[in-house]
């Protein structure tokens, strides 16, 4: 059977046509245009059942792409709309979508379209393991770390696997996220009630003797391993 019209499939394997095609197909009169062409013949039609809004491109004489209103129409609509156009070539091309549907419905048809289908959902899967393994990887590699890290080094490690952050955007963000102390004083940055209390932070402290012969004790806060698994777990969320 000669192809009169592209017959394309949406994702659901239903046999889609682009009314800009079929109005080029029925011959319509250049006198008229086609958005008055498509808002007469689909009075009868409804929006969303048989046809749905779609944008189509086209190369004008000085080679930009300029950007048309189409619509993608069902087999039904198509049928009707040569139906009521009344000409010879709207009879032709209803008889071909008469037999286009016959031969669409057909079981070795239906069962070829499952099949596309299928594989269309597989290699979408499989694109989205294929990026998501990395990160998977990442969290799955921070959540076995026994080990503490400075927010500087979570902020290379983020920064590494796509996060785009660094160790003062990190600093600030957890201040104004409430996870670090953000009140000047002696307690700038280091870890608020909340954050100890959710095991996200433990404090080392660091004792040494300054030039002046005097102790002195420094507080340094530190991402635990519970912590750097919440944190890479909530930036791969956003991100």
């Amino acid at each position: 059977m000669e192809e009169i019209i592209k017959i394309n499939q949406n994702e659901q394997g239903e046999a889609q046509v682009s009314a800009r095609e079929l109005y080029h197909a029925l011959q319509v009169s250049k006198n008229t245009r086609f958005s008055r062409w498509f808002e007469t013949n689909s009075k009868q039609l409804i929006e969303g059942e048989d046809f749905t809004g779609v944008l189509a491109s086209t190369v004008v004489n000085n080679g930009a792409v300029q950007q048309l209103q189409d619509y993608s129409l069902t087999v039904d609509a198509v049928k009707q709309i040569a139906l009521m156009s009344g000409t010879e070539k709207g009879k032709q091309v209803r008889m071909y979508f008469i037999q286009v549907e016959k031969a669409w419905n057909s079981p070795d048809q239906i069962m070829a379209r499952a099949l596309t289908i299928a594989q269309m959902k597989l290699d979408h899967k499989d694109n989205l393991i294929a990026e998501m393994k990395p990160k998977a990887l990442f969290a799955d590699a921070v959540s076995a770390s026994q080990t503490s890290i400075l927010v500087g080094e979570l902020a290379k490690l983020l920064k590494q696997n796509g996060i785009d952050t660094g160790a003062n955007r990190l600093f600030t963000w957890l201040r104004e996220n409430g996870y670090l102390i953000r009140r000047k004083g002696t307690d700038y940055n280091m870890p608020t009630q909340k954050s100890m209390e959710m095991g996200l932070f433990e404090i080392k402290e660091h004792n040494h003797i300054n030039s002046n012969g005097v102790n002195v004790t420094t507080k340094t806060p530190k991402v635990t391993g519970k912590g750097q698994q919440y944190f890479i777990n909530k930036f791969l969320q956003v991100a």
